[in-house]
């Protein structure tokens, strides 16, 4: 199990964070303050750190720089509402992986900690993630963003594909349209958007019927069976 360490003192993007890297299958751990954050790393057996740079006891930097003194090959991807070029060359010359600026959609971040954690296991020792997802007779491939289906492999746009991959690890649960806008489009979504509905069209079209259905006044499912006479 990949576990990722969230160092940030912002309670709404924490929550966001947590609720959206655990829908996706990772085990999270949080620390509030950078000397909290340092103590975790230390004592805890990571696979990526999420670092904050406005903690509110130290700067972000002197934690990546500690970090660094002890761990070289620890991820870390740094997150910042700073989008100054100087902090960015100061971060990446500090050891930092990535570097996120906020405001961030949520599948922007987990395709960076993705790349990252796929870095760490061709350097070797990191736990090799799932990459093939199969709900009933579909197939979600993780590398190639693809998807599997009655009429064979698909296509799906970078949206389309978060959204999939969202309902691929929550088969046959009840989402609420607050839940996917929370974890495909971001902690800062319009919850008066149809977006969701919309995208969910695409995906059925793609998909085929019978695979995606709704739930009337509670939100949509991934069937872990599909019928395909069924709409």
């Amino acid at each position: 199990m990949t576990r990722i360490l969230i160092v940030e003192d912002e309670e709404r993007i924490v929550s966001f964070l947590v609720k959206g890297l655990r829908a996706q299958g990772f085990v999270t751990d949080v620390a509030s303050t950078g000397g909290e954050g340092l103590a975790l790393a230390r004592s805890g057996s990571f696979d990526l750190v999420i670092l904050d740079l406005g903690l509110p006891d130290r700067d972000g930097f002197s934690v990546l720089r500690e970090l660094r003194s002890y761990d070289r090959r620890l991820p870390v991807i740094i997150l910042t509402a700073r989008d100054d070029v100087a902090d960015t060359v100061t971060g990446f010359e500090e050891g930092a992986d990535d570097y996120v600026t906020k405001p961030f959609k949520f599948d922007e971040l987990l395709a960076r900690i993705r790349a990252r954690l796929r870095d760490g296991d061709r350097d070797g020792g990191r736990p090799t993630e799932v990459t093939i997802l199969e709900v009933g007779n579909l197939v979600l491939d993780i590398r190639t963003r693809r998807a599997k289906a009655k009429r064979g492999w698909v296509e799906l746009s970078a949206r389309e594909f978060a959204l999939a991959e969202y309902f691929f690890r929550h088969p046959g649960e009840v989402l609420s349209r607050e839940q996917i806008l929370s974890s495909v489009w971001g902690y800062d979504f319009d919850p008066f958007s149809n977006v969701v509905d919309v995208y969910i069209g695409y995906l059925r079209k793609k998909l085929g019927p019978g695979t995606i259905t709704s739930v009337r006044g509670m939100g949509f499912r991934l069937e872990k069976s599909q019928d395909p006479d069924s709409t």
